[in-house]
């Protein structure tokens, strides 16, 4: 299963290094520099508002149709029938609820007529990431790589035209960016579709009301952990542009810094897709998952290090070649927001292996503990500190709940500390710090000091084992012993 995990996990690192660096910094970077911070913050706060309310879209199905299809793939094509109605069903509901709590805290008609096809959008992407948890349940993995990065290279196609085509006459409007999306995204749903109606079969969709209930009654746990986690990853912004006078200007600030986090958050989130379907059928077969778990860690948060202090030590240079306006300001949220990133990638690992076995009433009295403390935090934080405040209030949720996360694993795994990989990862820690500050202040080149520290940092790495190349070798050259 190792070997399994690896294979599939450098495909999916490929594909998304070939395509998401591009559309974030040189699409997503590029629209927020010509529409300006107060622009882009406004459509950055409408954005995380469709997203924090998404669940209705979804409630748990897509992560329960993961596991379960993981489990029993037999279910394929009796799941697929029904579920696909209840997502159109859910959608309505969402429109609704989205609609309602918009006109209530305020939203005014131009920024609803955006908030709604953002709304559409989020359908889009709910129905395509359901469609798709039936392909890597059934370990279709490259399929599903092939699928993942398929939306953004459509929008990075139409906004290249938008952008740089000169096929207009006017200046780019944030609405052009949207409609970008809501084609991509329907092309790669229908796209998606097809792909998963040849591996199930003839469709006959079926409005089966018991069904629903059935169903939702087994989705609801994930469901609820969803809307928690999200709301205390989304809400900053949302809190940023509703608290403050000038809210459009600060959350577009956030949002300089957040791109950043969201871009390596990206590939720490390709963990979790691969590992809950693997750590599902382990732990119905009843093997040991004490070492893919160790394993993928070591994976995820050596790669976590390097980033997080690199972007922290670098932080004003990194921004500064971003970004055209509120550099320095900027720069300090990415500080601390990268430095949450340790925090965000270990999530990535515990809880999907605690998602994988179903031990949802932990996860959701963590993640409501998490939303609780993240909105607290807010309305103390932001009037005071504006977008800084967010930043902090962000860490101090992702670390907490991080915590919380490896001390329910253990427990319910009976998962053992290995002290020497702790101290090694500590003075890994400490001597990447060293050599960060090392690099800044004695090459004339920030870049080469950047790249100086994000080799030596590798190397040191390696040679202290916390990767181990030649485990990794024989991973890759041995064959699978039970193939799936």
């Amino acid at each position: 299963m190792k070997r399994k995990f690896i294979t599939n996990l450098a495909l999916l690192v490929c594909l998304n290094l070939l395509i998401k660096p591009f559309w974030i910094f040189g699409i997503d970077r590029t629209i927020q520099n010509v529409v300006g911070a107060q622009e882009y913050g406004l459509y950055f706060s409408l954005f995380n508002f469709s997203m924090m309310l998404n669940i209705l879209l979804d409630l748990g199905i897509t992560n329960y149709n993961n596991r379960n299809i993981a489990q029993h793939n037999q279910l394929l094509s009796k799941y697929l029938s029904n579920v696909v109605i209840l997502k159109f069903v859910l959608a309505i509901l969402y429109f609704f609820v989205c609609l309602f709590v918009a006109v209530i805290i305020g939203y005014h008609w131009e920024q609803i007529k955006i908030l709604f096809l953002l709304m559409f959008n989020q359908f889009l992407i709910s129905f395509t990431l359901y469609l798709r948890s039936n392909i890597s349940g059934l370990h279709f993995f490259k399929t599903d790589s092939m699928l993942s990065v398929l939306d953004k290279t459509l929008m990075i196609i139409i906004c290249s035209a938008l952008l740089w085509g000169n096929i207009t006459k006017t200046e780019f409007k944030i609405e052009w960016f949207v409609y970008a999306q809501t084609v991509a995204y329907g092309l790669t749903t229908i796209v998606t579709f097809f792909v998963v109606l040849a591996k199930s079969g003839f469709l006959r969709l079926k409005f089966d009301l018991n069904f629903f209930i059935v169903f939702l009654k087994q989705s609801y746990p994930y469901a609820l952990l969803i809307l928690l986690m999200a709301l205390y990853n989304r809400i900053d912004s949302v809190m940023l542009e509703r608290l403050l006078p000038n809210g459009r200007e600060q959350a577009g600030i956030y949002a300089q810094a957040f791109r950043i986090l969201d871009a390596v958050s990206m590939f720490a989130f390709l963990f979790a897709g691969l590992l809950l379907p693997m750590f599902a059928r382990m732990i119905k077969l009843r093997q040991s998952i004490v070492q893919l778990t160790q394993f993928s860690y070591s994976l995820i948060i050596v790669p976590a290090i390097i980033l997080s202090i690199t972007s922290f030590i670098y932080r004003q240079e990194i921004m500064n070649l971003l970004y055209k306006s509120h550099i320095e300001m900027s720069a300090d949220l990415l500080g601390i927001l990268m430095i949450g990133f340790l925090s965000i990638s270990t999530t990535y690992i515990f809880g999907t292996l605690l998602t994988a076995n179903g031990s949802m009433r932990e996860l959701n009295i963590m993640a409501c503990a998490g939303m609780i403390l993240n909105i607290v935090l807010n309305f103390v934080l932001i009037p005071r500190f504006y977008a800084l405040g967010s930043a902090v209030a962000s860490l101090v949720t992702q670390t907490v709940t991080a915590a919380a996360q490896i001390f329910i694993a253990r427990k319910i795994f009976n998962l053992k500390f290995n002290y020497k990989f702790i101290f090694t990862l500590f003075a890994f820690v400490i001597a990447v710090c060293g050599i960060g500050i090392f690099s800044k202040y004695v090459t004339v080149n920030w870049l080469y000091g950047f790249l100086i520290l994000i080799l030596i940092s590798s190397l040191l790495a390696f040679a202290l084992k916390l990767i181990n190349l030649k485990s990794l070798y024989l991973l890759l050259v041995q064959k699978e012993d039970h193939p799936i």
